[in-house]
């Protein structure tokens, strides 16, 4: 057994059983997020081919990429979660290989570097794989089998030119894609400074030896630099909007800037779990993350004890690993910052804004790994200190997962939601909202699933739907204001959206709640009002007669929507709207005893009214009087319009029972 676990062989299949626990024990109930949902639609309806004029606007080296991966991957979310597994292995085997030949004596210090590497956890984004494998996963890979390349070419002589090619061309191919690498590239005149240092003594030898290994590499990344600056100058390169900051920092933001990424990158995210978690305790999923970093604790101390990497024959006296390492770790950390800092934007853990750590992470992982072998000279310690840093970003990688996992269980609601209150929609209508309160989805991100439901048959042309956060849009180019027949137009990569402000229907998704369609006739604007000031000032713009009651109802297919979930409170709910809506109030009542009998209630009392309305107009004013008492007892934001509904049910009452509801609306003290 022991030397089965000594073979170098197991290394990789040990790589693969660390990235399963990380990122893939919750895989099958992820899904697509953020920018995946416009990048499948567009794979989908428009095909791979796309991609390279609608990256032309944006990043234009990056659109092969992703006409590759499109051309071989359909719009799954859980094949993309799959492939995106794949790419984390790799990348961390790539590590691996980059680490290994910059310092081949110290595998064990390399290996563990490589590990950290692999579940660095002050990077969350993993599951929004659609975007990010093609958008800076694959371009890293690139990079770091570049390093692994160039310091090739300075231990083999006889291969030098051939390795040298290889590894200008990954460097080519990592670093244009995208701007989140060029603060990387420094660092490999560092690890060649490194290897240089091996056989030559004197700073100015060793300098001149780095520049000479080195200026190939310095001429790509000065040729991308410029081609950047140009870009950014030119007015073409927007990159969703973002532009580079117009003013340099001051001196003092720049040393807090570089402060918080030192801290949050060196230090900080490797215990970022243990205070997550502790925030609820008993959660369960803070007591899975603890089992599981136990158990992985125990798996990977027990695997690194038994290995033998450090044969003390090959090592020089006292460690020249530590050093180097903290000090390109802590280089790392600052250049990997100064992309996102350029273009002005934070450096927030937690956040979507953490995608910027993926340039800091292998200096982050260099710097914990050099500090622990500098720090601890206890063998067993060491080994113990870094199976529970490991085992800290399993953990975390975990916790995250089950944030994704939440994420795509209320997208599922929200669709299905959608599916059964609006069977069809006519072309050419927007939906406007203030806000879906959702973590990772955006007005865009939405734009595309409905186009999917409702426009299955879509191959171009102008887009036929569009999700509008008036919150966001409004005073912008897509929407100048609040009137009747203002033009609307969202650009969607290489579509655009047309409407019209009389054209649109509005929807609210409450956090605790069905999903609603908003209906001048029956919506209060006095209690929404209340509830969000921009809810009330787009009332009077919804239009349901836009929704087409009799219509099939749109077929979510599985992939990329997920089966129809079972039909509780917010079936029967968007049912009993959409009959509401066609003026079956008896179904409305049907379906309200329907969800009675079997024990469902509404979490929002918003949700009671069409019930009330219905039981009242189809003779059951003992259960809408009933009902009504309770909820004006219980929610004083819903008095208006309870006012409203009843004044409805008299004027449509025959005139025997005008005064029993007189006097019901003046016990509940409306005027």
């Amino acid at each position: 057994m022991r030397r089965f676990l000594q073979s170098p062989k197991l290394i990789p299949l040990f790589f693969a059983l660390i990235t399963v626990l990380a990122y893939g024990l919750l895989l099958p109930f992820t899904g697509f997020y953020w920018d995946d949902w416009p990048f499948a639609w567009a794979a989908k309806f428009l095909g791979p081919a796309q991609f390279i004029p609608s990256f032309a606007g944006f990043r234009p080296f990056l659109g092969p990429i992703f006409f590759i991966t499109t051309s071989l991957i359909p719009s799954n979310p859980i094949l993309w979660q799959i492939f995106a597994l794949l790419i984390r292995f790799l990348a961390g085997l790539s590590a691996w290989f980059a680490l290994n030949q910059i310092w081949p004596r110290y595998k064990f210090q390399t290996l563990i570097t490589s590990l950290l590497f692999l579940v660095f956890p002050g990077y969350s984004q993993h599951w929004v794989a659609f975007t990010h494998i093609n958008q800076e996963w694959i371009p890293l890979i690139f990079y770091l089998l570049s390093f692994g390349f160039t310091a090739r070419a300075l231990r083999d002589s006889k291969r030098r030119v051939v390795n040298s090619i290889i590894a200008l061309l990954l460097l080519i191919a990592g670093v244009f894609p995208t701007e989140y690498f060029i603060g990387l590239e420094p660092l490999r005149f560092l690890f060649i400074w490194v290897m240089v240092a091996e056989e030559t003594r004197g700073f100015w030898p060793r300098l001149i030896q780095t520049l000479k290994r080195g200026w190939p590499y310095l001429l790509i990344w000065l040729v991308d630099a410029l081609w950047l600056a140009y870009y950014y100058r030119s007015g073409v390169y927007i990159s969703y909007g973002v532009t580079a900051a117009q003013h340099a920092p001051s001196l003092g933001v720049l040393l807090l800037s570089f402060g918080d990424a030192l801290w949050k990158a060196g230090i900080y995210v490797w215990v970022q779990v243990l205070v997550l978690t502790m925030q609820s305790i008993t959660a369960p999923t803070s007591l899975f993350t603890f089992v599981l970093i136990v158990l992985t604790f125990l798996l990977i101390a027990f695997y690194i004890l038994h290995l033998d990497l450090i044969p003390s024959h090959l090592l020089p006296p006292g460690s020249t690993f530590a050093v180097p390492a903290i000090l390109i770790g802590l280089i790392g950390i600052l250049l990997g910052r100064v992309p996102s800092l350029a273009a002005g934007l934070p450096l927030t853990l937690q956040s979507s804004y953490d995608r910027f750590m993926i340039s800091m992470m292998l200096g982050a992982s260099l710097f914990a790994t050099g500090l622990i072998d500098l720090l601890v000279r206890n063998s067993l310690a060491k080994t113990y200190a870094f199976a529970l840093l490991i085992a800290l970003g399993v953990g975390q990688q975990f916790f995250n997962a089950n944030i994704f996992r939440r994420d795509w269980s209320r997208q599922q609601d929200i669709y299905w939601e959608l599916a059964w209150r609006i069977p069809a929609l006519k072309p050419n209508t927007a939906i406007l909202t203030d806000f879906v309160p959702i973590d990772y989805e955006t007005d865009l991100s939405f734009t595309a699933p409905l186009n999917w439901m409702y426009a299955p048959d879509f191959h171009g042309g102008d887009l036929p739907y569009a999700m509008i956060y008036v919150n966001k849009r409004l005073g912008g180019s897509s929407l100048s204001e609040l009137k009747p027949d203002t033009a609307i137009e969202l650009p969607y990569r290489t579509v655009t959206f047309h409407g019209s402000t009389s054209q649109v229907i509005v929807i609210h998704a409450p956090q605790n709640g069905c999903l609603r369609v908003l209906d001048p006739l029956y919506t209060g604007v006095q209690a929404y009002g209340k509830i969000s000031p921009t809810l009330a000032a787009l009332i009077p713009l919804s239009d349901p007669s836009r929704i087409i009651v009799s219509g099939s109802p749109p077929n979510l297919s599985n992939p990329p929507f997920p089966d129809e979930p079972p039909h509780a409170w917010c079936y029967f709910y968007e049912q009993a709207e959409l009959a509401r809506q066609g003026g079956d109030w008896n179904k409305v009542a049907e379906l309200g005893r329907a969800a009675a009998a079997q024990g469902f209630v509404p979490q929002d009392n918003f949700e009671w009214l069409p019930f009330i309305e219905a039981d009242a107009r189809t003779g059951d004013l003992k259960s809408a009087e009933q009902i009504t008492r309770q909820v004006w007892k219980d929610e004083s934001r819903l008095h208006s319009s309870l006012c409203m509904l009843w004044e409805r049910v008299q004027a449509a009452s025959p005139k025997a029972a005008q005064g029993t509801l007189s006097g019901l609306l003046n016990e509940l003290g409306c005027k």
